[in-house]
């Protein structure tokens, strides 16, 4: 498997079949020297240096029924909320107040704010912090929609893909949604000009190897400036609350073969990781990943934003959050930045420490 993991490291990609023999043969020898390579290229490119966004989860209401998730629109137990634009203001105000300077509007497919009035707060945030990076996610759109919200400001989009294999995706979503849809949103986005980060679950149901295998295969088609993956986790409240969770392995193998594949990719040690271990997303930046996503979102509505069961860090302050997270990262030898860590072509990219 070393020589996979060596060819994987010069050819930035794996045959379906070469992706399948490594996934299927994880040891703890082979983790190891797979982490080792992906510290080594992730110091390279950015140092120590750990990239933060501003998390504001500015509604709960969506018009979609994935099987996986919390805030799911038959779920009748999910206590709805929305934020007002002065909220979500108020959120990016404390958090440059910390240190941010990317601020992510996540939600459901809410079809209560309008195209302008979203358009809007995108505007208001850009005129107002100049200097910030504005990342939305918020789903599926038209063309059209995408490209307004681009020109009132916004700079990236986080659209996860979740799969890439056609069958596994309608075991997943009801009829309405489609693969196809949603993988043509991902080129529209790039089309426009955003930085497009996708990704996708790890252990979700009925998942194979030959899955993650095509989901590391589109994800080398489409490169992607940003890929998120982070383990399943199951949700009370949705048809799929009995099933396992991802592993915490096997999300850590990924992130390390994602770093060896996309060299100055942002990777994030997702929430969703350190839920399932304490101290996951420690364990994350040290298998390649180079950024966390503390929470802005008023204290009040956390709990409400409730993808998964158990979710970390829902009573926390942002200014509590943020500290927190600046003294894990310390305590592995990296550091939180106050950057905005816009992705960089690999060609324009300085290294800033040699590989040995």
């Amino acid at each position: 498997m070393f020589q996979l993991i060596d060819k994987l490291e010069r050819d930035r990609t794996l045959t379906k079949e070469e992706f399948i023999e490594l996934l299927n043969h994880i040891t703890h020898e082979t983790s190891e020297y797979l982490f080792e390579k992906a510290r080594r290229i992730s110091k390279k490119y950015f140092g120590s240096r750990i990239y933060t966004r501003g998390l504001v989860e500015f509604t709960n209401f969506c018009k979609n029924d994935c099987y996986y998730c919390g805030i799911r629109c038959s779920n009748k137990n999910a206590e709805r909320y929305r934020l007002s634009k002065e909220e979500i203001m108020s959120c990016c105000e404390q958090g440059y107040k910390l240190g941010f300077r990317t601020f992510v509007l996540q939600g459901g497919e809410d079809p209560k704010y309008s195209v302008e009035a979203f358009a809007d707060i995108i505007r208001t945030i850009r005129t107002n912090y100049p200097d910030c990076a504005i990342t939305l996610s918020i789903g599926e759109r038209d063309y059209d929609e995408y490209k307004t919200y681009f020109e009132a400001g916004a700079n990236r989009f986080l659209l996860r893909h979740e799969t890439a294999n056609e069958e596994h995706y309608k075991k997943l979503h009801p009829q309405n949604l489609s693969l196809a849809h949603r993988k043509q949103c991902l080129r529209d986005l790039k089309k426009i000009g955003y930085q497009v980060g996708t990704g996708f679950m790890v252990g979700s149901p009925y998942q194979t190897v030959e899955c993650i295998a095509e989901d590391l295969l589109f994800i080398r088609e489409l490169e992607p400036q940003m890929v998120g993956i982070g383990p399943f986790i199951s949700h009370q409240d949705t048809p799929f609350k009995d099933e396992p969770s991802g592993t915490l392995e096997l999300t850590l193998f990924l992130i390390g073969v994602l770093r060896l594949m996309l060299p100055n990719g942002l990777i994030p040690a997702t929430t969703a990781l350190g839920t399932i271990h304490k101290n996951g997303r420690e364990l994350g930046i040290l298998a390649g990943a180079n950024v966390v996503m503390p929470n802005l979102s008023p204290v009040k509505v956390r709990k409400k934003y409730s993808l998964y069961d158990n979710k970390i860090c829902t009573g926390e302050e942002a200014a509590e959050c943020r500290m927190c997270l600046q003294n894990r990262v310390q305590k592995i030898g990296y550091e939180l930045v106050v950057d905005r860590g816009d992705f960089k072509p690999l060609d324009s990219m300085e290294p800033l420490e040699q590989l040995a």
